[in-house]
């Protein structure tokens, strides 16, 4: 990949920059005083660098608990991790990807601005993920050039558009109104975990309603449950792998406990940061797009990385990565049981869309919801990247492939399409699925117009 194109893309990949932009253009565009533009634009930045630093120390400390984990319980697989695939194919396709995901973007503010599906992504490292997904699995099957360019590239607009749509009712559940959306691709074991609420949680107290008694009162704090619950985890871990192991590969040294305790509450840690995060760029984002809503693309709504629920829903949170995790467990045991490729339950794909998954169960069915919907979302996304390795082509033989559900989805239908109607008969397809949006989009209009015109009728009468 050419230097200058990598530079547009590691700028383009990067969610704060993006999210600055956003709030930049939206500001200018209301003609906001410069201390304004300035004070808005960085605040949003910043808190979107607070949302990704306290990920990175969330990662930082479930990957011990996943290495403590696989030798603790004497586990092998394929650890399904998105970064490490992407790495992976990025000197082959990496120009492929660029491009895909450059004209992508615009595909989603150009759909996004003819159609009722008014949602921009802003997660930009998704964006760049399922853009290196796409390019692998068109050229995988012969398509080059050109065609695949623009195939791609219409592809990844339109899933950037209806995963979010989607997923708006729900969310609206969440948060109590209709400014943000979700961008997050495994946007379909949310919408199955939102499904399964309502099947199920009829009756079912919110996982923010739990009652405790008068003595453990101070477990209502979401700071104190989580730090309990993840020092139990990784002790136990930790106990599972052996005070030898632990010290001599993870700990450089330091006791075995101790090393297990830290990590637990650094976890904690990087939970409160992203929750602080979340606010700062909620305070900016959403009065900024009022900007964008009225010039570039009417009525349009920010989709939002998946942290931005979790405030919403702090214990449905921890419930759903021990949840999905314990999903992802169930379903090692049925992948080896029935001979297929193993994958083994990655901490850090379990805890984001775990707790996101529980965050969706939680506000159709409460309790039962949460714990249900994200314990089926983390079969979902041990099962998914096992149908996806062959899609991917000479790619899919390495130890690894992608962890979340939309890109088992969108991966294994493009695949088949192709296979099925060739190239451009899944171009065809893609250009049908734009007309119909926009055909849809005429209706309700049509609609909309022929109340608005019986009201004046009732009004005058």
């Amino acid at each position: 990949m050419g230097g200058i194109l990598k530079v547009f893309v590691d700028f383009l990949s990067e969610p704060s920059v993006l999210i600055g932009i956003m709030v930049l253009v939206g500001l200018l565009l209301q003609k906001k005083s410069a201390d304004v533009v300035i004070k808005g634009t960085l605040k949003a930045m910043v808190g979107f660098v607070v949302i990704s630093a306290a990920a990175g120390v969330i990662v930082g400390s479930l990957e011990p608990f996943g290495v403590m984990f696989e030798k603790g319980f004497n586990i092998s697989g394929v650890i399904p991790n998105n970064e490490a695939v992407v790495a992976m194919a990025m000197d082959k396709f990496g120009t492929n990807t660029a491009l895909i995901m450059t004209f992508g973007m615009l595909a989603n503010i150009l759909i996004a601005r003819i159609t009722k599906y008014k949602f921009i992504f802003l997660t930009g490292h998704h964006t760049l993920f399922m853009a290196c997904m796409i390019a692998v699995i068109l050229g995988a099957s012969g398509m080059t050039g050109l065609h695949l360019i623009f195939t791609g590239s219409l592809a990844l607009g339109l899933i950037m558009i209806l995963s979010p749509a989607i997923l708006q009712p729900f969310m609206k559940k969440i948060t109590g109104n209709d400014s943000v959306g979700l961008g997050h691709f495994s946007g379909a074991g949310y919408a199955v975990a939102a499904i399964i609420g309502k099947a199920v949680g009829k009756g079912s107290k919110s996982t923010e309603e739990m009652k405790v008694p008068k003595s453990l009162s101070f477990l209502r704090d979401s700071v104190v449950s989580i730090s309990i619950t993840m020092l139990i985890l990784y002790i136990g871990v930790a106990v599972a792998a052996g005070p030898s192991f632990v010290e001599s590969e993870l700990s450089d040294g330091k006791n075995f406990i101790v090393y297990a305790m830290i990590q637990a509450l650094t976890f904690a840690a990087g939970f409160i940061l992203i929750q602080n995060g979340v606010r700062l760029v909620l305070n900016e984002i959403v009065p900024a797009f009022k900007g964008i809503s009225s010039k570039l693309v009417p009525n349009s709504k920010p989709a939002l990385d998946c942290p931005v629920v979790f405030p919403y829903a702090q214990n449905a949170v921890l419930i759903g990565f021990i949840s999905s995790f314990l999903g992802g467990v169930a379903s090692m045991i049925a992948l080896g049981a029935m001979g297929l490729v193993v994958i083994i339950p990655g901490v850090v794909p379990h805890f984001f869309t775990g707790a996101t998954a529980a965050v969706f169960g939680n506000a159709t069915g409460g309790r039962r919801g949460a714990i249900i919907g994200s314990f089926v979302n983390g079969i979902i996304i041990s099962f998914l990247p096992v149908a996806l390795l062959p899609v991917l082509g000479n790619l899919g033989f390495a130890n690894s492939t992608f962890s979340d559900a939309d890109f088992g989805v969108v991966g294994i239908v493009l695949g088949k399409i192709q296979s099925f109607i060739g190239g451009y008969g899944l171009t065809a397809v893609l250009i049908g699925i734009v007309g119909v949006m926009v055909a849809l989009t005429y209706v309700t209009k049509k609609k909309e117009v022929a109340v608005e015109n019986r009201k004046e009728e009732v009004e005058i009468a």
